[in-house]
């Protein structure tokens, strides 16, 4: 929720005051009315402007939506310094449109309603014994119920602070409430604009010796975890505490098992946030940037992630291999040992606990293991006592200090298998961990450590050669990788294209080190990442991953057919990186998304108006031209569909991604190809099924956009019960006369003969045959024209009605079944 991005509607807007419609879409206009700071009974808080302000003007309450969503919702965020919510009420039943009120009942309870609408959205637990209700929004950013006057925070009936959304502030409390059964846990948002609960929870799980949790999914499957409270800090969350900044509790006792933290200086505002991608950070309020920073945040590399090594274990990122075994334990699949198996290890000679010959191997600076079926003693117990207590325990395989504030003191004792640890290694922090091993088996341990020439010390010879061997392996290939990379840079440079080549750290800092919150999405070529260069400018990094669908071809080809190309149409590119073994390209950033992102979704939908839709249409018409006819080189994109439709934040559409287009000498008309590329649902039926492609292929996929742009629909999708596709159906409708009813129904009033005709043009682009359809200047040509356009013939590929099933299941079987060619649908 963070990164939120407001988004502009249309292109009016960039004429006109675009940072105050980003503001106005947001819902996050400063108030024009402030109703004090607290609301009473039959004095309601309607969605107007009017907000509660804090007794100090640190926090306001209103209603607000998140991003481009016309949703409204009752939320908290800090006054003057950040409007990004920290806390939502209705984020389960958002009120559609500016109908919405807060009220306060006669018994104290809150309720959120549209106006003259019976439809409760969202409503407090019910309060009873009040006589005088108030709710308050205090400086703290609480919002709580209380009697009129009554200013002591154990008084108060009801309370934000104890129903939490994805940010922790100061003075809130993490955990339980044992007698009422209270639990409160942070979970993220779905979406940077959807403050429905999305997939991370953040909360402390109390079985054994309580520690903090991300569990991920409704499963609640163990994502993250910081482990027990170790007298300083969560053992497994190293940097979550800074006792210069602040105190930090952590409380067990009978009636709660609850953490917070309050600054010592009120001055800093810092919080904590749980990030819809599963990631707990720590963001400080940076007054001079204007924005928020991140200061801490987990998890924080590859070992931090739940039991990725497997049961008896040990994970440490700056060993020789990451995954091992602990001392005196076997891999339980050699063949098979990697941390994304996690088979984990096994005892390699039992305990001896009836003679008491038993010895523990201290682990230093470790993550102390999963305690869920661990047994704490919190009594002042020495170091000594704890492992005493532990060896007259035959079910206890290690032991450690629980609490390491002052000197060590109390006694973990693990019961089970040991389960997510982990060595921090150089870095510092974590704490001493006592595994039991039999007797011999330390004394094989300590040899080892003098001599190497134990038995365990061959067990990690033969892996260590192994991986020498495939370093030496992986060397050879990064070696061919840079030697095929500078045969990339030398053709770049010997087309002479005029492209500024970036460094690599110049991109890193750009982008945040290819940041988590930057990464805009992923595609065939790879993940793509929203960067800033040091001159303020936004671009958009397309970093080529090692399991991309496309190579360094493609790659080349990108760079060396748009670099030459110049059109408002079209996506700018701005450069590439080739260093470091990376590949990346280098655009100008779109702040609008792709078109997909819009089209295809139920709420953004609602932004694209029939004259935005137009425009859209014209615009990817005028790229297509341009590339098909009006610059210096011929070339067919191949692979034109609505997700490589990018929208500026005027909404002009830039058609994008170039890897599969090819460059057409003047005297060719088509071209036969062995390899098929591109993606199902635009793909003309030539180039499917005879793998042929022409111009005539990109005007069938633009045909298929023209007909999505109106629909809202996508292409590949059942419509009905005898149409495999949008195409088919649209046909029908259109020899029935009813095609306008393909029409979105969120696009509001439009000129039905305009719509029509874009619609009689997207059907004669998809044509069965390529001569039948026209070429992109008479297209052109058609949508600015009010001349008389040619009826469209409907073709097998989409007329799949009952009496052409036979047709169909032929077209469906040669799809299915085309020889000696490679087809890369994507």
């Amino acid at each position: 929720m963070w990164e939120l991005e407001l988004m502009v509607q249309r292109s009016v807007s960039c004429k006109l005051s675009t940072f105050l419609l980003h503001l106005l879409l947001a819902g996050f206009i400063s108030p024009t009315i402030e109703a004090g700071n607290s609301l009473i009974p039959g004095q309601p808080l309607y969605d107007n402007g009017t907000t509660l302000i804090s007794s100090r003007g640190r926090f306001e309450l209103g209603f607000f939506s998140p991003a481009s969503s016309s949703r409204r919702y009752i939320g908290i965020w800090y006054r003057n310094i950040s409007q990004t919510p920290v806390w939502v009420a209705n984020r389960l039943s958002p009120i559609d449109g500016r109908s919405g009120r807060l009220s306060l009942s006669g018994e104290g309870t809150l309720i959120v309603t549209a106006v003259n609408s019976s439809t409760i959205n969202w409503s407090s637990s019910n309060v009873t014994g009040l006589t005088n209700p108030e709710a308050t929004l205090f400086d703290d950013g609480n919002f709580a119920v209380r009697e009129a006057g009554n200013d002591d925070p154990d008084s108060f009936a009801w309370q934000s602070f104890d129903f939490p959304t994805d940010t922790l502030l100061p003075g809130m409390k993490l955990g339980w409430n044992v007698t009422s059964g209270l639990n409160r846990q942070l979970t993220s948002w779905m979406s940077a604009d959807d403050p429905w609960p999305g997939d991370y929870t953040l909360g402390i799980d109390l079985q054994g010796d309580p520690q903090l949790f991300i569990w991920s999914g409704l499963q609640r499957l163990p994502y993250w975890r910081g482990g027990p409270w170790n007298g300083l800090h969560f053992s497994g969350a190293l940097g979550m505490v800074d006792p210069k900044l602040f105190n930090a509790t952590f409380v067990v006792d009978p009636h709660q098992v609850i953490y917070s933290f309050n600054f010592l200086d009120p001055s800093p505002i810092s919080v904590l946030v749980v990030y819809r991608w599963g990631s707990l950070r720590r963001l400080v309020w940076n007054g001079g940037s204007g924005d928020w920073s991140v200061v801490w945040s987990v998890p924080m590399d590859s070992c931090d992630t739940m039991s990725v090594c497997g049961v008896n274990a040990v994970c440490g990122v700056n060993a020789l291999r990451m995954c091992s075994c602990l001392s005196g334990f076997l891999v339980n699949n050699v063949s098979s040992w990697n941390p994304s198996n996690s088979y984990g290890c096994s005892r390699m000679s039992p305990l001896d606990c009836g003679n008491g010959t038993d010895e523990f191997f201290k682990f230093s600076r470790s993550k102390l293991p999963d305690t869920s079926m661990s047994v704490v003693d919190r009594r002042s117990m020495s170091l000594d006592q704890c492992r005493e207590s532990c060896m007259k325990n035959c079910s206890c395989k290690a032991y450690a200090s629980s609490d390491i504030s002052e000197s060590e003191s109390g006694c973990i004792m693990w019961m089970g298998d040991i389960t997510d640890l982990r060595l921090y290694g150089d870095t510092g922090g974590g704490q001493d961990l006592y595994v039991r091993l039999a007797a011999f088996e330390l004394e094989d341990e300590i040899s080892n450590q003098s001599s190497g020439m134990s038995r365990l010390a061959v067990m990690i010879a033969v892996p260590a050669l192994a991986i020498f061997l495939l370093v030496c392996i992986a060397f050879c290939v990064c070696r061919c990788r840079k030697r095929n990379n500078c045969v990339v840079v030398k053709e770049i440079e010997e087309e002479d294209l005029d492209l500024p080549l970036f460094d690599l750290a110049t991109v890193l800092i750009a982008t945040s080190n290819f940041a988590a919150e930057n990464k805009l999405g992923q595609g065939g070529f790879g993940p793509v990442y929203k960067g800033k260069l040091v001159d303020g400018q936004e671009i958009a990094v397309k970093r080529l991953s090692n399991t991309s669908t496309q190579g360094i071809n493609e790659f080349k080809n990108e760079v060396v057919i748009i670099a030459k190309l110049q059109h408002q149409n079209l996506v700018r590119l701005l450069g590439c990186c080739i260093q470091g073994g990376e590949r990346m390209l280098i655009y100008e950033f779109m702040p609008n998304g792709s078109l997909d992102a819009f089209l295809f979704d139920e709420a953004k939908c609602m932004l694209l108006d029939w004259q935005t839709r137009y425009n859209i249409i014209v615009g990817i018409a005028r790229g297509l031209l341009y590339l098909h006819h009006d610059s210096r080189l011929k070339i067919i994109h191949r692979d034109l569909k609505t997700s490589n439709i990018l929208l500026d934040q005027c909404n002009i559409p830039k058609i994008s991604d170039f890897g599969l287009a090819r460059i057409f000498r003047g005297d060719e008309m088509e071209i036969n190809t062995r390899r098929v590329v591109g993606t199902y649902g635009y793909m003309s039926p030539e180039y499917g099924m005879n793998e042929i492609f022409s111009i005539k292929s990109d005007v069938f996929s633009f045909g298929v956009l023209i007909l999505e742009i109106i629909s809202g629909k996508k292409n590949r999708g059942a419509y009905q019960s005898n149409y495999l596709n949008l195409l088919g159906h649209i046909w029908s409708l259109w020899e029935e006369g009813k095609s306008l009813e393909i029409v979105d129904k969120s696009i509001g009033s439009f000129l039905e003969v305009e719509v029509t005709r874009c619609i009689k043009i997207g059907l004669l682009c998809v044509q069965e045959r390529p001569q039948d359809r026209p070429t992109m200047s008479l297209v052109v040509t058609m949508l600015s024209s009010d001349n008389a356009i040619p009826e469209p013939k409907p073709g097998f590929i989409v007329a799949l009605d009952s009496s052409n099933s036979s047709i169909r299941k032929q077209y469906l079987l040669s799809i299915n079944n085309v020889s000696n060619t490679t087809l890369e649908g994507r």
